[in-house]
């Protein structure tokens, strides 16, 4: 049977923090100067940004013709990757804002992550619709604004639909971002050196916080509003980001299931790359106290969820092929299965659909390496779900003579590796000028500190 302190223990999502003031030191101990690790892998992602500068700089001077992208397949890695980091974006606004909305305690310690991973995220996305133009110095003619010839955008252009989806997502993921850092940011600033520049802008986007009942009150409903707004934002953008595909009438496309099919990717993908970034955040800064077992537990939870209702839409898109009798949609998925790109669909099913059953264990969700490796295969297996719905659909449509292979070049691998690079600079930077763990939400959940006998009494 359990002891009384055992049962205190599992009720406990932060059983190893003695004391509120140990919160403080512990999570601004990662922003002191950084060590040799943090430097090599800075310098990994600056040469990674490097080769995407290149890449993108060496396509806008000759023309997007260095891509692979041909005439029945307009569309390739730039989609798949774009559409991919919209989907990482996603869970973190959910763990964000709709775990907050439900009281779930198990997100303090890793929504703030979550939530920086969402902005990076998003920005990375942002560059592709460009990247995919040829001529980005057009791009603004996706913006309705006044102009002498009466011209606007055409507003049937899933080119449009991104830019609004985007820059939408991308306003209020920033600013929930921005607000649930003020009174950590403040800590920061009284813990920095006096005449130092982390000093100065701390100071500065601290916005004079003093923690104050005013104060409090006022951030309280200014997180809840702004947590209500952005619920909806996670259903609805991945949602038109899936009508860019299920608009059209290319077999494998035109399907009423997409907006929930992607949504339920996005958290999926999203959950898996929070859990890949905070597994050598926890090992590297010492923060095990911060992000247990049981955070882990839960974000494995979250993915064998969101994983079978993404496997069930695999099912079903194959099923309806069948059961629809329509002969080029038949022939889309079986092209899918044994066409070229079968590699990459095997891929898919196998990262997607088998690896998450593996979490159906309690052994494997409480083991960090083994969640650490299923998560990098999920977010593998979700890259080639982009892949698949968008390259094998597009290389097989109605007329055989029309069918074509596509195969990314040099400089798409080069700007798909970027990207990746991109994301990581920023989130080191992240790291390490910023607090990567809610220390005020943290404190909420830690156990108000008693006089010695008072915690008996309190638990009989």
């Amino acid at each position: 049977m359990a002891t009384v302190t055992e049962r205190e223990r599992g009720a406990q999502t932060h059983p190893d923090i003695k004391t509120i003031g140990e919160v403080n030191s512990a999570v601004l101990r990662v922003l002191e100067p950084p060590k040799k690790l943090w430097w090599f892998l800075f310098g990994l992602a600056t040469a990674g940004v490097g080769l995407f500068a290149f890449s993108w700089g060496n396509q806008i001077i000759n023309g997007i013709g260095l891509s692979g992208l041909n005439g029945p397949v307009g569309w390739g890695v730039y989609i798949t990757t774009f559409v991919f980091w919209v989907g990482i974006a996603h869970s973190g606004t959910l763990i964000s804002a709709i775990l907050f909305l439900f009281r779930a305690k198990w997100r303090q310690s890793i929504y703030r992550a979550a939530e920086a991973m969402t902005v990076f995220a998003v920005m990375t996305a942002g560059l592709f619709p460009l990247i995919h133009l040829g001529r980005v110095w057009h791009a603004y003619w996706l913006f309705p604004y006044p102009n002498e010839r009466m011209l606007w955008p055409n507003f049937r252009s899933p080119l449009v639909w991104d830019v609004f989806a985007v820059t939408t997502y991308f306003t209020v993921s920033s600013l929930f971002f921005l607000l649930g850092l003020i009174p950590d940011i403040a800590a920061a600033r009284d813990a920095a050196k006096p005449g130092t520049i982390r000093k100065t802008l701390y100071t500065l986007v601290s916005f004079g916080w003093r923690g104050t009942d005013r104060q409090w009150h006022h951030f309280g409903k200014a997180y809840l509003y702004l947590a209500a707004l952005a619920t909806p934002l996670v259903l609805s953008v991945h949602s038109v980001v899936s009508w860019d595909f299920a608009m059209a009438i290319v077999p494998g496309w035109h399907a009423t299931i997409f907006a929930p099919y992607f949504v339920a990717g996005a958290i999926f993908s999203g959950v898996a790359m929070v859990i890949t970034i905070l597994v050598p955040m926890r090992k590297w800064f010492g923060l095990e106290k911060y992000l247990t077992t049981k955070h882990f537990d839960a974000m494995a939870k979250l993915c064998l969820l969101t994983g079978l209702i993404v496997f069930y839409a695999y099912l079903t898109e194959f099923f309806m092929a069948w059961y629809s009798g329509e002969a080029p949609e038949r022939q889309a998925f079986w092209n899918r299965l044994f066409g070229n790109y079968w590699w990459a669909t095997w891929i898919m099913l196998t990262c997607n659909g088998l690896v998450p059953i593996l979490l159906w264990f309690k052994r494997v969700r409480h083991s960090i390496p083994a969640l650490f490796t299923i998560s990098i295969l999920i977010n593998i297996g979700m890259w080639f779900e982009r892949f698949v719905i968008i390259v094998t659909s597009l290389s097989h449509e109605y007329m055989p003579f029309a069918w074509g292979t596509y195969r990314p070049s040099v400089t798409e691998m080069g700007i798909l590796v970027g990207s990746f690079s991109w994301f990581f600079f920023w989130f080191l930077l992240f790291v390490r000028l910023l607090p990567p763990v809610a220390i005020a939400e943290i404190k909420e959940v830690v156990p108000a500190p008693m006089r010695p006998g008072r915690r008996h009494e309190v638990h009989g």
